[in-house]
């Protein structure tokens, strides 16, 4: 593989050592050749790593076209990758003539690149925002990157993330520490404990509240001192507040330190970033290789690295109590500071090294090259509608995993999504998605794609609204006359209640529909009742069923911010407000305060749909005098089949949580609402379930003592959902065999 870079040869700080560092390890790999605008020390150091570099200088941009065009194509470069606003602009006009795809990666909010030189903006500014959109493909330094790309229309399933990686290869020993730190001018002892951070004193860094913090943490904990490496405009303003709190003596300005970071690092017990604005910061992961506790604020790509409570704290920006609270604590708690920093080692060495940087960047340039050369079709891809956008985690984990399987047929699949919440799909996705409501998009989706998905859960039925029937009924119809083939995906069907709207399905389904794929068989009786003849109708699985739990990280994330100790023992019920449930909610409560004394289980209510669930938790959590727990927030499916996983037993109303629950072995009891959550539970062979209209504390007491005792014996439950999953994956079958049509 050969690759030509382009860059304007004046670059530093973290995309200097980015883009050097990745050069110098892809050319390990791969014929990586660095071309720069200019000379001077950033060409100098290329060379002296040993990177292939050239300089193609000079303002005629028409001249440098023609220069690099023909040095591309004789020299037979697959792939062209920008860096900054020149080479973008280069780039984007080296496409034509060189016929090669162009990539850029885009270190910087490119809109706030020249803040405070208007000219510079007017005129730089707006050729690399022209440039930008006129790329075929962009990469984002963190995964915050991307979403702002995403947000202000760039493609989502052209752009990519990448983090920066450094070596994690052990340094050297690096001498005494303590006189290492008093030749910087701090005032330290052996007792001292040392809390540093390395960037440039200006406004985005925002070390006012980095200072505020430390002089809260020092009244709490005097043996903290703080070492600021760097310079800046800021300096005196920095310098006058630490006088004002009183902390000039325990605050040294540093300045920027020569010959290495490895010894500032090594010197330090607490690593901190107050960032008002970042990428991913390389002195995180720097401290992160010196097993450093960290504290930083919550923003662009930090919190990937840092998981809340389990290797580090993150804190809102210009939240100087907050930090203060937490570089106290570490101050005080030796083992708390190397239990942090050695959780953080751990995940940043394996994630965030410059092996893994290079290993993604060569998989994104695969990726490119794929793409590039799959043939053009007439139709192509999938539509995908449900009911999506509305912040309900059984709905959108439906989604996650047709998307999933959609891309295990074709990695480079055009999919487009009809959403609620279009915006909220591509971000969370990375998935093209227009709104439920723009009728000429998502027809004009349609007559593109060649399969129309109707996308998992009860969308056929008019319970919760007769509307939804007829718009999934209507789009169903549309997408047959636009020429797709149609399938229903793992669904289930009903109760269509009303006699009319059972015959309009039917015949709307007979017309319009190839194959329905049925998540269990109480659904398949349903289509019988309602007389639908025409389709091919197969019994399948949810396709939620396949997906798996989060990193143990995160998982441990959510339940720390929750409040909720890592070691415990827990039951889960997961409620949702419906008919009745008011009357009922009291039974709850009492059924938690029972797990509670007579199993030792702690109760904790889980909200499937964070907009919705957490009043039903409340409702029933309203009597307990019990220590108990809510998670109102639990994140994405996988973090929530984590959260199910640490579980004992769960008493749930929501379908999905049953089905992430049974998935993870973990013995469940349900309680009836909608006839999917008990066709789901027979069709796993689980009868411990009970209507909410006919639940009481005796029943509820009942199925809790019958799913405990099956806490130690999950191999039946476990085997019938592996039969499930392999089941699932008729799904796919199907799928594939209409697009191969």
């Amino acid at each position: 593989m050969k690759v030509i870079h382009l860059i304007s040869g004046g670059d530093s700080g973290g995309a200097k050592t980015h883009v050097l560092s990745l050069l110098e390890h892809l050319n390990q790999t791969i014929t990586a050749q660095l071309v720069c605008f200019r000379d001077g020390p950033f060409a100098q150091e290329a060379r002296r790593l040993g990177i292939p570099t050239m300089i193609c200088g000079g303002n005629d941009v028409l001249r440098i076209r023609r220069e690099l065009a023909r040095y591309i194509r004789e020299g037979g470069y697959q792939i062209i990758h920008c860096h900054g606003s020149r080479a973008n602009m280069i780039g984007a006009l080296l496409r034509r003539p060189t016929g090669v795809p162009v990539v850029t990666t885009v270190h910087s909010d490119y809109r706030l690149d020249y803040m405070g030189r208007p000219l510079s903006h007017l005129t730089f500014g707006t050729i690399n925002a022209w440039a930008l959109r006129h790329l075929d493909h962009r990469i984002g330094v963190s995964d915050a990157m991307v979403d702002l790309l995403i947000s202000r229309g760039f493609p989502p399933d052209r752009a990519y993330t990448i983090y920066n990686g450094i070596d994690f290869t052990p340094a050297p020993p690096q001498g005494d520490r303590a006189a290492y730190l008093r030749s910087l001018g701090a005032d330290v002892d052996e007792e001292s404990v040392v809390v540093g951070i390395a960037a440039r004193m200006n406004p985005v860094k925002d070390m006012s509240t980095l200072i505020r913090g430390f002089a809260a943490a020092h009244a709490r904990c005097p043996r903290l001192r703080l070492v600021i490496a760097g310079d800046g405009e800021e300096k005196g303003k920095l310098a006058a507040l630490a006088r004002e709190l009183g902390v000039e003596g325990q605050v040294t300005f540093a300045g920027w330190i020569s010959g290495g970071m490895d010894a500032f690092y090594a010197a330090l017990d607490i690593n901190v970033l107050t960032s008002l604005s970042e990428t991913f910061p390389y002195a995180l992961t720097e401290g992160a290789r010196f097993h450093l506790a960290t504290v930083a604020t919550a923003v662009g790509g930090i919190p990937y690295l840092i998981d809340q409570d389990v290797n580090g704290y993150l804190i809102e920006p210009g939240d100087w109590q907050a930090l203060g609270e937490h570089l106290a604590a570490l101050g005080n708690d030796d083992a708390l500071r190397r239990r942090l920093g050695e959780k953080l080692y751990e995940k940043a060495s394996t994630q965030f090294s410059i092996q893994r940087t290079v290993d993604t960047q060569l998989q994104i340039y695969q990726d490119i090259l794929r793409r590039h050369g799959r043939p053009r079709r007439a139709r192509d891809g999938v539509v995908i509608c449900g009911a999506y956008g509305r912040g309900n985690a059984g709905d959108d984990a439906i989604l996650e995993a047709i998307l999933q399987e959609m891309r295990s047929i074709d990695p480079d699949m055009p999919i487009t999504v009809l959403s609620k919440d279009p915006k909220s799909t591509r971000l969370t996705y990375r998935v093209r998605s227009v709104s439920r409501t723009a009728l000429f998009a998502w027809l004009r989706a349609m007559c593109r794609a060649k399969l129309y998905i109707n996308g998992g859960g009860s969308l056929i039925q008019d319970v919760t609204s007769r509307r939804s029937l007829w718009f999934y009924l209507a789009n169903i119809s549309a997408a047959k006359r636009c020429g797709c083939k149609v399938q229903m995906y793992g669904c289930g069907i009903g109760p269509v209640t009303r006699e009319s709207h059972r015959k309009l399905a039917a015949k709307v389904l007979d017309r319009s529909v190839d194959v329905i794929t049925l998540r269990e068989p109480d659904s398949l009786e349903e289509l019988h009742a309602m007389g639908v003849t025409e389709p091919e109708i197969l019994l399948t699985a949810d396709p939620a069923l396949t997906l798996r739990q989060a990193p143990r990280d995160q998982t441990d994330s959510v339940l720390l911010r929750a409040g909720i100790p890592l070691q415990g023992r827990y039951i889960c019920f997961a409620l949702r407000r419906w008919k009745g449930f008011e009357e009922k909610a009291p039974l709850f409560g009492a059924a938690a305060r029972y797990a509670y004394e007579t199993y030792g289980l702690t109760p904790v209510f889980l909200a499937v749909e964070k907009h919705l669930d957490p009043g039903a938790g409340a409702l029933a959590a309203r009597e307990l005098t019990i220590p108990c727990y809510s998670i109102d927030d639990p994140g994405s499916a996988g973090t929530i089949i984590g959260v199910l996983s640490r579980m004992e037993v769960v008493v749930s109303m929501r379908l999905h949580a049953l089905i992430f629950a049974a998935g993870q072995g973990i013995p469940l009891a349900g309680v009836v609402y909608d006839p999917k959550v008990s066709a789901f539970l027979r069709y796993i062979g689980q009868e411990l379930f009970v209507d909410l209209q006919a639940l009481t504390e005796e029943n509820l007491r009942t199925l809790i003592d019958q799913a405990y005792a099956q806490v130690h014996q999950p191999q039946a439950q476990e085997a019938a959902v592996a039969r499930l999953q392999e089941m699932e994956q008729r799904n796919v079958e199907v799928a594939r065999r209409l697009l191969e049509q």
